[in-house]
């Protein structure tokens, strides 16, 4: 049986972090904590029942976390189940997520937080998170914002994760459907009961996942992304144009609100249709340089 890693990124978990890690250690060999800046005795608690612990000077972010452990696993030619450190994900669940990868039915394995105590608002934002990575990934929609993960070995020599903030989960995943790796979803009960679950804000959760994504498709499809925004622009400009054209002709005076709006339209377009072209030569002068 393939070696398995617990991976925990937790920042000032002390409260809750050594009951994640004695009950991970029913199930996995190694139990890694990544100590993201933590200012209490997160370190010391987990260095103490016997995890391996990474820790950062300052809080750089999930996307450094789940970094880190990528990276470490990688070493250690294991699976990598990831779950968070305030005890929302219950580590008995472990089996659930590595058995399609021991069963050779999956490359990666995602929770699926299905059970009714959701917070209403989180739900809502995370299914809207979830449909749009979805949307980029050409896959199945599954729940993309779930960190109660499980990687396999060669899901793990193909993903990685440069985002520094929330949008990692998702840059994740649209890496692995590129890398044509197998998705799947088990269902399990998380819990919101307890110590806060969550260090962010969920709007700012939702605002770094969304701006994660826009990135993506900014460099994924440059010319699509910048050229669709440039088009927009010129229709405004020409709309505006037009009209401050006729009103210029009916009464002999130029609105100047209306041909503002008109010339800053179309300096928008000209200035985002050429960032495409750029982006589009740039991305694809890398590209060749990688397969030569």
């Amino acid at each position: 049986m393939a070696k398995i890693v617990a991976g925990i990124p937790a920042f000032n978990a002390e409260q809750t972090i050594a009951k994640q890690i004695v009950h991970c250690l029913k199930w996995v060999d190694q139990v890694v904590v990544i100590d993201d800046g933590s200012v209490d005795d997160t370190s010391l608690i987990a260095s103490k029942l016997g995890a391996d612990v990474i820790k950062h000077k300052r809080n750089l972010g999930k996307g450094a976390a789940l970094r880190d452990l990528i990276n470490y696993a990688r070493t250690a030619n294991a699976t990598l189940v990831t779950l968070d450190a305030d005890g929302q994900h219950n580590p008995d669940d472990i089996p659930t997520l590595t058995r399609p990868i021991m069963n050779d039915e999956a490359e990666i394995v995602i929770a699926g937080r299905l059970n009714a105590n959701v917070p209403k608002g989180r739900r809502i934002g995370g299914r809207a998170l979830d449909y749009a990575t979805s949307a980029l990934t050409g896959g199945e929609t599954v729940d993309s914002q779930s960190g109660f993960r499980a990687y396999s070995e060669k899901a793990l020599a193909h993903i990685s994760a440069s985002e520094f903030g929330m949008g990692a989960d998702s840059e994740i995943l649209i890496k692995a459907r590129q890398a044509g790796l197998r998705i799947a979803q088990v269902p399990v009960t998380m819990s919101y009961i307890g110590p806060k679950t969550s260090t962010h804000n969920p709007m700012y959760h939702w605002l770094d996942v969304f701006f994660s994504l826009v990135k993506f498709v900014s460099i994924r499809h440059p010319l699509l992304f910048y050229g669709g925004f440039s088009a927009i622009m010129f229709l405004i400009a020409t709309v505006f144009g037009v009209q401050t054209l006729d009103y210029y002709t009916r009464w002999g005076r130029v609105v100047t609100n209306l041909a503002l709006v008109s010339i800053a339209a179309g300096i928008l377009g000209f200035l985002s249709f050429f960032t495409g072209v750029i982006l589009f030569t740039l991305i694809t002068l890398i590209r060749d340089e990688q397969f030569r």
